[in-house]
């Protein structure tokens, strides 16, 4: 099976320019929704605010772009949508904040707004996070390997539990399960390495 977010980022921006292609809204809600619920999830907001976060940012950007206010060679378009993110994601966290009366008045607040690095490297955070858990969908669903081989390479890789105890669970031998962390780890890096590159700037 094909991970569904190959496109790079000039085709992904193509695609959502055009109103008549329904599959470009599609791949860019696909693409940037689950960053964005976990990077509004960092910031401090609750499940259902995180998603309207998100939704409100992936509408925000779809209307400015589509009005020509984005321009890509003025900037990249993680930055821009971090931008959009940001305002939405601190807005909320005060509206929240307010409605648990954990603010009384607005000489009682606190100014805990994260400073631009830290906002980037949340948002970087979850890129990596986001990449990672599509790259381990795709190698589970592959017909490149077979059950007990995935079976040990997440026992020992995402488990923790010792080689002997992976063979013992899965029916190989110790040395088969090494060969098999091996080869998965080695596609899981190439699947990985794929989708980074789809979500290339300069692709």
């Amino acid at each position: 099976m094909q991970n569904a977010l190959p496109v790079t980022t000039s085709i992904l921006l193509d695609l959502l320019r055009d109103e008549s292609r329904p599959e470009g809204w599609q791949d860019f809600t696909a693409r940037y929704w689950p960053v964005l619920c976990g990077f509004a999830l960092k910031l401090g907001l609750s499940e259902a605010d995180a998603a309207d976060a998100a939704q409100q940012t992936l509408a925000d950007f779809l209307r400015e772009f589509r009005e020509g206010r984005y321009v890509r060679e003025r900037g990249r378009l993680s930055s821009y949508i971090l931008g959009i993110a940001r305002n939405r994601v601190l807005r909320l966290r005060t509206e929240a904040r307010r409605r648990s009366r954990r603010i009384v008045d607005q000489a009682a607040d606190v100014d805990d707004t994260p400073d631009e690095q830290t906002l980037s490297i949340v948002w970087e955070s979850e890129r990596r996070r986001v990449i990672l858990e599509q790259a381990l969908e795709e190698l589970r669903t592959s017909d490149r390997l077979d059950s007990r081989t995935l079976s040990a390479f997440e026992l020992v890789a995402l488990r923790g539990v010792t080689a002997e105890e992976a063979a013992a669970q899965s029916g190989l031998s110790v040395d088969a399960v090494y060969l098999a962390r091996h080869r998965c780890t080695k596609r899981l890096r190439e699947i990985a390495e794929r989708l980074t590159a789809a979500w290339d700037e300069d692709a």
